[in-house]
């Protein structure tokens, strides 16, 4: 199981929304100058990445906005759909390239069957996330509930270097 840590940013009846991604958590990786996700956020200026989280038998009653949550995905669910999202779309468009140029001769040509193949991938991968949007195995998971810093008291007079 793979955890990272969110903020609650939104609350539906049966599901959250948690923001996931920590400017902090990017600046310390040591993937930092060849990471996907550390270059999109700088170009996006610190756009965050939303997960929708079912609550499964727990309540939205329980939870809050800006509550801190300890989220995991199964590995086998990150790397199938990382296998799925890259691999779907070229095989798609390599076989509709190939199969274009196999019956019609030019460059252009081709170039219309790969676009045209990888439209298509694209289109079953949206079909393929409305298939498992509920599935269990494929969603994130509340592993727990962080205490928020918010609700922590704060007393000024019990400060050492009081007077």
């Amino acid at each position: 199981m793979i955890s990272e840590t969110g903020r609650v940013v939104g609350i539906d009846h049966d599901a959250l929304w948690v923001e996931t991604i920590q400017r902090s958590t990017c600046s310390s990786c040591s993937a930092q100058k060849g990471c996907g996700q550390g270059l999109m956020n700088k170009a996006l200026g610190g756009r965050r990445n939303q997960l929708r989280v079912k609550l499964g038998n727990q309540s939205a009653d329980d939870f809050q906005l800006d509550d801190q949550l300890e989220i995991g995905i199964p590995e086998r669910a990150l790397v199938g759909g990382a296998m799925v999202v890259y691999l779907v779309p070229l095989f798609t468009m390599l076989v509709a390239m190939a199969g274009v140029s196999h019956f019609i001769a030019g460059d252009v040509a081709a170039a219309a069957g790969a676009l045209f193949g990888f439209v298509a991938g694209m289109a079953i991968l949206s079909l393929h996330a409305r298939w498992i949007r509920d599935n269990p195995d494929y969603q994130p998971q509340i592993l727990a509930k962080k205490p928020s810093l918010a609700a922590q008291p704060v007393s000024v007079f019990d400060s050492p270097y009081s007077v």
